[in-house]
């Protein structure tokens, strides 16, 4: 018996297209649906509908659909990291951690359980063969590439993942839906976290961390305001400082340029183009591989968040993290952010901003 082909159905039209184009190929094909957090009651994550949506779309196919929680792993390898972060004044990604610790890492765990020998997901990434292995790439659409959000997946995990998607653009997804008669062709693509979904991020964070007010103040010391909370701000931010209109200073708006997390500090200067808002160098935490590790110092691009055009880079490496010099200085690095390494359309993989 040929061994299934499972493809993670999330509910959405990406990865029930994946589906349908794996049919196609003649895949012996069955849907798993995982619900990674426990729906809350104030109706702002839609764990229920993706379900029913998942499984509507298994019949429509034809295919079987699991369904199992990883909830218990995600808050304890994912949101545990979230809200250490938020509370050490980092700006953490979420999405990253979870493609690593429960996609790629407890789903496929339950793949194998299931008797499956791939994963699809409804990613828009490739995975092309190399000379060492399997290499990860950009999708062909640049607009949709996600391959950002799967650096620092496992590497062994590569070869078993399948991203059908990854050479079409989106309308091309949409309109295979609607042939299919899928019945979430017309179903709006998620945006966020489940967890946090479309409620308000401040009020979703005061949960799970006590406020803690401090200074804002300038680069040269001069307290301009009072901040509710580092977590409550990132790097590059305009607006929601309070600061408002101050005599003694010219009427532009505020941006965060940094945080003094030793002082509870939040540090702001004027004007979108303030030197220190941009910066060409910065470090990496150690860095999680995709490919076989290149030379300690090499020439490629980096990418610090989901459709920034990646900068040229030059990248010196060790086992304790990365020293990258930037060609064009970047605005908005924060640490806790994830720096993604490239060279062309191949993803080497990446590493958490110091």
């Amino acid at each position: 018996m040929t061994a299934p082909t499972i493809v993670a159905l999330s509910g959405g039209v990406d990865s029930a297209v994946a589906a349908l184009l794996l049919l196609r190929a003649g895949h012996a094909v069955e849907g798993l649906h995982m619900t990674n957090w426990v729906e809350d009651d104030d109706g702002y994550c839609t764990a229920a509908d993706d379900w029913q949506a998942a499984r509507a779309v298994g019949e429509t196919l034809g295919i079987p659909v699991h369904r199992v929680s990883f909830a218990e792993e995600y808050r304890a390898k994912v949101f545990a990291d979230f809200l250490a972060g938020y509370a050490a004044g980092r700006t953490p990604n979420p999405d990253i951690l979870c493609n690593r610790e429960v996609k790629f890492g407890a789903c496929l765990e339950y793949v194998a359980r299931l008797g499956g020998e791939r994963l699809a997901t409804g990613h828009y990434a490739r995975i092309a063969p190399g000379p060492n292995g399997p290499r990860l790439l950009r999708a062909v659409d640049p607009s949709k590439d996600q391959s950002y959000f799967l650096q620092q997946m496992p590497r062994a995990a590569l070869a078993q993942a399948l991203f059908p998607l990854g050479d079409l653009p989106k309308a091309a997804v949409r309109q295979l839906a609607r042939e299919a008669g899928l019945p979430v062709a017309e179903r709006p693509d998620s945006t966020g976290i489940c967890f946090i979904g479309e409620r308000p991020f401040r009020e979703f964070l005061s949960r799970y961390l006590a406020p803690n007010p401090g200074p804002i103040e300038t680069p040269d010391g001069d307290v301009v305001g009072e901040h509710t909370g580092l977590m409550f701000h990132t790097v590059g931010q305009r607006g929601g400082l309070g600061i408002g209109g101050r005599k003694d200073y010219p009427d532009l708006p505020w941006y965060v340029a940094g945080k003094d997390v030793a002082r509870n500090a939040l540090i702001v200067v004027q004007g979108a183009d303030h030197p220190a808002l941009a910066q060409d160098r910065f470090r990496t935490e150690p860095v999680q591989w995709l490919v076989d590790p290149p030379a300690a110092e090499f020439a490629g691009e980096v990418q610090i968040r989901h459709r920034q055009t990646p900068v040229p880079a030059h990248i010196h490496w060790t086992d304790h993290g990365a020293e990258i010099r930037l060609e064009t200085p970047l605005r908005g690095i924060a640490p806790g952010q994830y720096a993604a390494f490239y060279q062309g359309d191949d993803c080497l993989g990446g590493a958490p901003i110091r």
